[in-house]
């Protein structure tokens, strides 16, 4: 385990980006309202040849483990963790949908669910997945991402342990709130950086 915090690659706004491993750098942050996050799944998507704009990369081998979604819970008032489906969680009434308006004969899934900690009836957001530009293979619209913080209700923090290219820190610098996100690979803490200066307040994609 590092021995302290690491010095944020990025710190404005109220946003602050990590650079690492979040399994080495959560135990050493504070808790928050919300954490929004979207971690692997272990599905290999990230070198998927649909996915031929980006180039190959290993982060998608293997789901995030036990250790560290038990990690995450236990950090937040609220949780929502996409691609829950593939991990052992609670049962839940509350999932979010997002229909990604493909045809059916679509390679890929037509839709992506949310687990969420807290209590609710189901939600379904309809936005077409080729309605945005993309950073990162597995990239959620910022407008998503809005949708996901007003479900949560009333926060004021969040926390993105597996942030990508940093959707989640746009929509939250968009909605006024403070956000946390940590990722591994620099290229997409850069991409994050770069959207972040490109953003304004309440802007959706």
């Amino acid at each position: 385990m590092i021995p302290m915090l690491p010095t944020p690659y990025y710190e404005a706004n109220g946003i602050t980006i990590y650079h690492g491993d979040c399994a080495q750098i959560l135990p050493f942050l504070d808790p928050v309202d919300l954490l929004l996050t979207d971690p692997p799944y272990g599905i290999g998507i990230s070198g998927n040849p649909v996915r031929q704009k980006h180039k190959p990369m290993d982060w998608d081998k293997a789901p995030a483990s036990d250790a560290v979604l038990d990690m995450m819970q236990k950090m937040a008032g609220r949780c929502i963790i996409w691609g829950g489906n593939y991990y052992n969680l609670k049962p839940s009434r509350k999932f979010l949908i997002w229909d990604k308006q493909q045809p059916e004969d679509f390679s890929l899934a037509m839709a992506e669910m949310a687990w969420c900690s807290f209590d609710g009836n189901a939600k379904i957001f309809r936005l077409s997945v080729r309605s945005y530009p993309k950073d990162h293979p597995t990239q959620k619209p910022v407008a998503l991402m809005h949708w996901c913080i007003e479900q949560a209700g009333d926060v004021a923090t969040i926390l993105d342990p597996f942030m990508g290219s940093g959707t989640t820190l746009v929509a939250a610098k968009n909605r006024g709130k403070r956000c946390i996100g940590i990722e591994r690979e620099e290229v997409y803490c850069k991409a994050a950086v770069d959207r972040l200066a490109q953003s304004s307040l309440f802007e959706c994609e």
